[in-house]
């Protein structure tokens, strides 16, 4: 299975592409999409639009997961981070991929075994999960941590829902039981 991570963000978004096979993790590729600091929001959305288009053609992830949106103390950050969230996860269901979403806490916990961990411990275990030969920049190991969060959730997600008939009929429905 070949999973796409993207952290999302209005500047730089960064992208992370792993396969599982098994238990084992394999690294694909990883890098980020700029759209600068400056310029008009539509444009700078469609560049986030139309890379991460690019990269689901290039690596034909076969599902994605993106880091969900915390609130800032400055909420004009959170809302444009989540205008750049949108664009990100419209560029993925428009491949018809299915998305999973999961909290900065919950990708610090699967990657690093706490939900305080700095993003300098991040990048440390996202190479020394992948074997990378170096760091890899912050933005693009939050989304290979993001990619390796989803890699670990995978099965228990799928256990879950074959166990679903036996528990009165509960599914899954985009990555959550309903």
């Amino acid at each position: 299975m070949i999973i796409l991570g993207i952290d999302p963000g209005l500047r730089t978004t960064g992208f992370g592409v792993i396969e599982k096979q098994g238990s084992k993790l394999r690294y694909i590729a990883s890098g980020t999409i700029k759209t600068g600091s400056e310029g008009e929001l539509p444009p700078r959305l469609k560049v986030i639009l139309d890379g991460i288009g690019e990269v689901v053609r290039t690596y034909r992830p076969d599902c994605a997961a993106i880091e969900k949106v915390f609130v800032n103390v400055n909420p004009q950050s959170t809302l444009l981070l989540g205008q750049a969230r949108g664009a990100a996860i419209t560029a993925l269901v428009s491949q018809d991929l299915s998305v999973a979403e999961y909290t900065a806490l919950q990708v610090k916990q699967a990657v690093v075994g706490t939900g305080k961990a700095a993003k300098e411990q991040v990048q440390d275990m996202v190479s020394r999960l992948l074997v990378l030969p170096g760091l890899p920049g912050s933005d693009a190991a939050d989304a290979l941590g993001v990619a390796i969060c989803h890699a670990n959730s995978v099965d228990a997600l799928a256990l879950i829902q074959s166990l679903a008939p036996s528990l009165g009929g509960l599914r899954m429905k985009r990555g959550r039981l309903v």
